[in-house]
Parts: C-alpha cells; sequence; structure tokens
C-alpha cells in the first residue's frame, strides 16, 4: 500500500473531505460514543480556532456530505461538537484545554504582518501567524471584532459572551489590534501595505444589495445585512408592527426572527451595564405574552419551501414562531404614501430555475396581489465595499470581488492576499476561517516557511474493531433541543445542548467511515464467504477484465468502500485472515490524542502521507 493508496482515504472520510477546515468530525464523534470527550475536543479545536462558535451555528456541510444521511438522517455533528465545547471549550472556565493549541510562539520572527479586517478570516490568519512567531497587527473598522459573527449573526442563535471569549483568546497570544479604523477614510491601502511586509485583506461583504423596484426609496425600505448590523450594535429600529422579509436564505431567517425581537435588543442598548443573564430573564419574564418588535413578519420568497437555500432547522425554528411564508412570489414594487412605505405588491413565479439548474425566475405578470406593510426588508445578498480599497489596492473582479488565483490567495498586488467574502462573495462562516487559515499558510510559504502539510497520516491496523448494535440503524437521530417558543421574546439563546444521554445515543449512530476494510491479495482464496455475509451487498467477485482488461482469465474481488457499514461481518467470516480494519488516522487529529476506546491496540501497517 502506496502514499498514493493512502491518501484516497482523506476522501473516503465524506465529513472529513467537505470540512473546509477539513476537521476529522467521524473521529471525534466516535470518541463521545466511547466516552473520550476530552479527545473528541482536541480534535474538533485543533483545525478550528472558532470551535465553539462553529458548535452553534456552523453551515455544517459535514452533516449534508454524512453517510449515514444515505441510511435515514446524517449525524447531528454540529451539536455533537457543542457538546464537548460546553466542557472543555473557552466556555467551560477551564481553557487549559485550549490554551494547548492557542498558545504564544516559542520564538517571533522579523516580517510583519497587516490584516485588514476583524472578521472570522482575518482572525483566524491572526491565530495562525502568531502560532509561527509573526508580529500580527488587525485593522478594524468598527468598535468591535468579529465581523458577522457579531454585526450579522443574532444573539439568539449566538451569544456575545461566548464570542468575546474565542477572540480574546486569539489576542491573548500577542496580536496587536487596531480598531475604529476604516480602510479609505482613516487609512489607505498604501499606507497599510507600507507598514508591514505582507497583507491579507479581508474586508468582508458588509454591504446589502437592492432592487431597483417603484417605491425602493421610500421610508421603511431596508436591506437585511444592514438592518442587522444596526441592530446588532444596539441601535434602534423601528419596524412597526407588519414586516415583510424578501428572500429565502439564512439571511432572510435571521431578518424575520431579528424583526420579532427588536425591542429586545434596544432595551440590551439602553442598559449596556446590566447583566446579560438577567436581563434576558427579565425581558423573557416580561414578554411571555407579548412580542417585542413587530407583530407580524412575513418571508415572501421567490422559492417553494423545498427549494429555499435557507438551513432546514432555522427554517423550521422560524415556523415554530409563528412567522409566515409566502412562496413562489415575488417583489413588483412597494407601496408608499408620504414616503412611507404602506404595502408590498408581488407577483407569480412559475419557475425559479431553469433546465440546467441555473437561477432564470420566470413570472407570471397576470398574477398580482398586494400585502399591507409598515417595514420591507431586502435579504438578497450582499457586496463588498470594494470602493473602500482605493485606485492602488488589488484588482477587481466583474463580480466586485477582489480577484485572487485560481489555486490560491494571492491578488495582483505582490505579498498581499484576500480571504473569505471580500474575495469570493458571500459564503459560510467555516469557509472563511478556512480561507484565513489558507493565507496563513500561503504567507508563511512566501517568507520561506515550509507549505502547510496535513499531519503525517497513518494506516493503524486493528486488533479489535468496533461492533454496531444489532439496531444500530434504528436509532433516530437526536432532536436538538431548543427553548420553548412562549419564551423566544427576549435574546435567550434558542438552541440548547445535548444531555450526556443523548449525546452518546447520538453518537452511536456514526458509522465510522474514518474505519476501512484492508484486503491482503495474497492470502484471498476467492471462496465468496465475505460475499456472502456482506448484509448491505457491497462485496462482489467480478471476473478480472472488468477491473483490468488484461486480466483474462482471472477473478477480482471488489468492495465499494463508499457504501461499506464497517460492521466487520467479512472480517469473523473470512477463512484465511485476508480481510482485516484499519484506520487513516493521521489527518485531523491533535498529537497525543488516543483513537476512540474501541480502536485501541493498533499495528502500523503501509506507510504514511
Amino acid at each position: 500500500m502506496g502514499i498514493q493508496d493512502l491518501e484516497f482515504f482523506d476522501v473516503n472520510i465524506p465529513c472529513l473531505a467537505a470540512c473546509p477546515v477539513h476537521t476529522n468530525a467521524g473521529l471525534y464523534v466516535a470518541a463521545i460514543a466511547d466516552g473520550d470527550d476530552e479527545g473528541a475536543y482536541l480534535t474538533a479545536r485543533l483545525p478550528n480556532p472558532f470551535a465553539s462558535v462553529c458548535a452553534r451555528v456552523c453551515a455544517a456541510p459535514c452533516e449534508d456530505a454524512c453517510r449515514r444521511g444515505t441510511l435515514d438522517a446524517p449525524i447531528a455533528i454540529r451539536a455533537l461538537k457543542r457538546f464537548v465545547t460546553e466542557q472543555f471549550g473557552i466556555e467551560a472556565g477551564d481553557a487549559s484545554l485550549v490554551s494547548q493549541v492557542a498558545s504564544a510562539p516559542q520564538f517571533e520572527r522579523d516580517q510583519s504582518i497587516g490584516i485588514i479586517g476583524g472578521g472570522p478570516c482575518g482572525l483566524s490568519a491572526a491565530h495562525d501567524l502568531r502560532k509561527l512567531g509573526y508580529s500580527v497587527t488587525i485593522y478594524e473598522a468598527t468598535d468591535t471584532l468579529g465581523g458577522m459573527m457579531v454585526m450579522g449573526i443574532p444573539e439568539y442563535r449566538l451569544p456575545r459572551d461566548l464570542i468575546a471569549k474565542e477572540i480574546q483568546s486569539i489576542i491573548d497570544m500577542g496580536v496587536d489590534v487596531q480598531t475604529n479604523v476604516k480602510l479609505g477614510t482613516d487609512v489607505t491601502f498604501a499606507e497599510i501595505k507600507d507598514r508591514h511586509d505582507a497583507v491579507l485583506v479581508a474586508i468582508g461583504a458588509t454591504l446589502g444589495r437592492g432592487l431597483n423596484l417603484e417605491g425602493h426609496e421610500a421610508d421603511g425600505v431596508l436591506r437585511a445585512i444592514e438592518f442587522l448590523i444596526n441592530v446588532n450594535r444596539g441601535f434602534s429600529v423601528d419596524v412597526g408592527e407588519r414586516v415583510v422579509v424578501i428572500g429565502g436564505g439564512d439571511v432572510a431567517m435571521d431578518a424575520a426572527r431579528t424583526a420579532l425581537r427588536t425591542d429586545a435588543y434596544e432595551a440590551k442598548a439602553s442598559d449596556p451595564g446590566s447583566d446579560r443573564s438577567t436581563m434576558t430573564a427579565a425581558l423573557d419574564a416580561a414578554r411571555t405574552a407579548a412580542r417585542s418588535g413587530a407583530r407580524h413578519v412575513t418571508v415572501v420568497s421567490l422559492e417553494s419551501k423545498k427549494e429555499m437555500p435557507a438551513d432546514e432547522f432555522e427554517l423550521e425554528e422560524a415556523i415554530k414562531e409563528n412567522i409566515d411564508f409566502i412562496h413562489r412570489r415575488g417583489p413588483a414594487r412597494i407601496l408608499a404614501k408620504d414616503g412611507k412605505v404602506v404595502g408590498l405588491e408581488t407577483i407569480g413565479v412559475r419557475s425559479v430555475f431553469d433546465d440546467d439548474g441555473r437561477f432564470a425566475p420566470v413570472f407570471d405578470k397576470d398574477d398580482v396581489s398586494t400585502i399591507d406593510v409598515d417595514t420591507v426588508i431586502l435579504a438578497i445578498g450582499q457586496a463588498v465595499d470594494v470602493a473602500a480599497i482605493g485606485d492602488d489596492g488589488p484588482e477587481i473582479t466583474e463580480r466586485k470581488t477582489i480577484r485572487v488565483g485560481d489555486n490560491d490567495l494571492a491578488t495582483s498586488v505582490p505579498m498581499v492576499w484576500a480571504g473569505g467574502d471580500a474575495a469570493h462573495g458571500p459564503r459560510s462562516l467555516i469557509d472563511a476561517i478556512a480561507d484565513g487559515r489558507k493565507a496563513a499558510s500561503q504567507i508563511h510559504e512566501a517568507f520561506g516557511g515550509d507549505a502547510e502539510q496535513r499531519p503525517k497520516g497513518q494506516m493503524v491496523k486493528l486488533q479489535q474493531f468496533h461492533r454496531f448494535d444489532d439496531l444500530y440503524d434504528e436509532i433516530d437521530r437526536a432532536v436538538v433541543p431548543t427553548i420553548p417558543t412562549d419564551r423566544r421574546i427576549g435574546l435567550t439563546e434558542v438552541e440548547i445542548g445535548l444531555t450526556p444521554d443523548q449525546a452518546r445515543c447520538e453518537a452511536q449512530r456514526c458509522l465510522r467511515c474514518f474505519a476501512n476494510i484492508l484486503l491482503e491479495p495474497e492470502k484471498c482464496v476467492l471462496c465468496a464467504l465475505c460475499v456472502d455475509v456482506c448484509p448491505v451487498k457491497v462485496i462482489s467477485i467480478v471476473p478480472g477484465p472488468e477491473v483490468e482488461p488484461e486480466r483474462v482469465g482471472v477473478s477480482a474481488l471488489l468492495l465499494d468502500e463508499t457504501a461499506c457499514i464497517r460492521c466487520a461481518l467479512c472480517i469473523e467470516r473470512c477463512p484465511t485472515n485476508a480481510l482485516s480494519m484499519g484506520v487513516w488516522s493521521g489527518v485531523g487529529v491533535p498529537d497525543g490524542v488516543s483513537m476512540p476506546i474501541d480502536l485501541k491496540m493498533p499495528i502500523p501497517v503501509g506507510g504514511s502521507a
């Protein structure tokens, strides 16, 4: 088994392959199932400086890719990550484990790095660059670090004290921070470039996109991202009693659910010195019978419910909060009286996508209706403030993003990189974190450091293996607990964590795709007993020419690793011990972290990568 063979296992672990920061989710889920919560936390935290934040609001592409989803429903990976971050993460009070992976560098380098933007991309880059010993300065346009984690994601989804602690752990590594320094106003791009040996531009996409509709300039028409920023910063936003949100994505869900809570945000802003937990509990109790903010919120989307791009969990939570949805309708014009919004005229949508799956809505001009409304919030996209970069900055694309390389994040200006939404347009939080880490690696390489290499991997042959419970495929996915809807009035976090029993049960559903069947061909006698015993029929014996045309007169044993459930029945049935099970152990596993309990007593085989 050569290095190329071993690298196959990276992509054969679907959750790991889908994660932009390459977290070995399957391994930490298995560790939870086996009771090793500390090892699970370190495995989750090693590649992600915002593990505790992501445990609450990550888009969870790992769950979309989870192989268990082909049987019934994917593992609740994000909720399981929260289970271990609440025990060992920055929110747990004891930061001893966090300090193992977020400590100050052992030596200082001569080079200075300037990072424009203190959001998830910039902060993640700062984290990695400080670990490597570089001097790092972050220039942030506002008075608070965190970017859209603070300005965009509502507090009922992501507590502000948690973000502050996660950010502070990065600052404590020795990062210099300059807030209220806006690019293009307080400092120019050229000035920052002159101060530093390298620059990362991570200014995000903080401008909302509008619609050129009749009435779009009326008082009461807001852009979602700007609405969220203003509310999250504590500014008073009067939305009236009837709000319509136009859009079908996650920002639309955040805007709609925030519109129900605007009074709670204003109450917090009016008493910034009050204790948050005491204040929110009082707000919840006082508003049990009456909503704070808008009385009636409606989301109007071009898409059907099935077609909406919003996260399914967020969509269902919005429905629980009595937010109405009108599907397959688009905005035609905004109705105003004396300069103030009074209604929205909508038009029917016949289709949203063309035959090739491209966004190409077709409208029915004869299907027109009107909604009475006080505020219209446009959640139809975000844009990058490229004007702030100036003429001496990097090249800008036709999409008004910063142009970067096809295979890296380098810009048209030497020693300047760009990442996150500024380079790619609006994407998820975990994508921004990944870009920050990639940029840090590429900057380090530009100064002569080693190119980022994944931790050395090793195929580990097991002397014992995990055996699924006989009813493993009948365990339903855990329902992520939330607070009752009648208490969702103030700023209290809606989602709550799994109990230990819930977490262990959910983790037991994992198919452990990080474990793989290994074959020693010289021992195989092609008896077909493994074919006979396989419960999911992924093993077969075929004529040799089906594998390689020149192999005439022989047979070949095939195993579909992408469908294997790792039950190990084939290993037990094999009379010649030609089959065994191994784990591709290196990727995403921090040094010193043991394998899950059921995977101990390893015997290394093959090579390393």
